[in-house]
């Protein structure tokens, strides 16, 4: 590293992905100190010698001229490190010191405690149900292992730079971020903790968020490395837990709600999706992952109930087709009852202690 570039010698084989390069990229980019990264192409099927002398070439290997990765092949590039540097401070803040984010008013976590029980369904039509009623609206994908937003909005471009500011994709009028925009569909993201960390920082600091009412951060499931960066690095107005009906899926729940009263984040409330599947045939309604058992949940726990969605083909046809259920299918019953959800979240944000736009 020289004058705060880091320059980086590949030797890729024929089945890495191009995407490859741009991963590479956006973890190095969160080194300290690292402004700028640029890439070297190597040889791999020429191994240099043992115990290289410091200070002179390996043997055998032969160096190309260092070069950009072609523009085609990646994303762009994300902004100098000073900006999306994760400090010490940031990494040790206590959730209770953390800033609002510069021009969000506010800021709410959709969290679950396990995968599988329609999280990002529930952000996907809260996010498209606000801007449909007129609020200025964000949805950041802070899940980094399994990013479903782009799909789920139909949205597949790639985000642009402007004044080293990432521009968000835009769909359904609500500005997406995902690392699903910048990485192929069958690139696992195989980070660490301090990683994943950085990315969520870089997605709230350096994409072009603008004057927003609400920025809706789709959590992974489960209370590691994401919740707790969020909850560091911006002040984080309430979070909106989802679970389905059945034991495990409300025990996960459990989990995160102590998880986010620990960090003294407000609980706005519980969600109970998929619950009760209306047969189309025989018109009766089969509790297939059983009912009301996130309700039970919130009763016990004095914290209030959001709703619940039927289990029903209209939010997967939907979701499949890459439009929110609200927009596609508004008179489905869960249409209807994502809706509802949204105004009741909308009522109990504004219940909560007013967080001021900071200029």
């Amino acid at each position: 590293m020289d004058g705060g570039t880091a320059i980086i010698t590949l030797a890729p084989g024929p089945k890495d992905s191009p995407a490859l390069i741009e991963s590479i990229r956006l973890v190095a980019s969160g080194v300290p100190g690292v402004a700028d990264v640029r890439f070297g192409m190597a040889d791999p099927a020429v191994e240099p010698p043992p115990g290289p002398t410091p200070r002179q070439p390996r043997a055998g290997r032969r160096p190309l001229p260092v070069v950009e990765p072609p523009a085609r092949e990646v994303a762009p590039p994300p902004p100098p490190r000073s900006q999306g540097q994760v400090s010490r401070e940031e990494a040790s803040r206590h959730p209770k010191d953390a800033e609002p984010l510069a021009g969000v008013r506010h800021v709410i976590a959709v969290s679950s405690g396990k995968g599988g029980v329609g999280k990002s369904t529930i952000s996907t039509n809260l996010a498209a149900a606000w801007a449909a009623a007129g609020h200025r609206v964000g949805l950041l994908d802070a899940d980094i292992y399994g990013p479903d937003i782009p799909t789920m909005f139909g949205a597949y471009e790639k985000p642009r730079m402007q004044d080293d500011q990432v521009i968000p994709v835009d769909a359904h009028g609500v500005k997406l971020m995902s690392l699903g925009f910048l990485v192929g569909e069958e690139t696992p993201a195989v980070w660490r903790g301090p990683i994943v960390m950085g990315i969520v920082r870089q997605f709230l600091h350096q994409v072009s968020w603008g004057e927003l009412d609400y920025l809706i951060v789709d959590l992974p499931p489960g209370t590691g490395d994401a919740q707790l960066s969020l909850v560091q690095l911006v002040k984080v107005t309430g979070a909106v837990m989802v679970a389905t009906p059945q034991d495990v899926a409300v025990t996960g729940a459990l989990k995160g709600i102590k998880m986010f009263e620990s960090v003294e984040v407000p609980v706005i409330g519980i969600v109970e999706n998929m619950r009760g599947f209306a047969c189309p045939d025989c018109e009766s309604v089969h509790d297939i992952f059983g009912s009301g058992g996130a309700e039970t949940l919130a009763a016990s726990l004095e914290i209030p109930f959001l709703g619940s969605v039927p289990l029903g083909m209209a939010v997967r046809e939907e979701g499949d087709r890459g439009e929110p259920t609200v927009i596609g299918r508004a008179d489905s019953a869960e249409g209807l009852a994502l809706q509802a959800i949204a105004e009741e979240v909308e009522r109990r944000i504004a219940s909560l202690a007013d967080q001021p736009v900071v200029p």
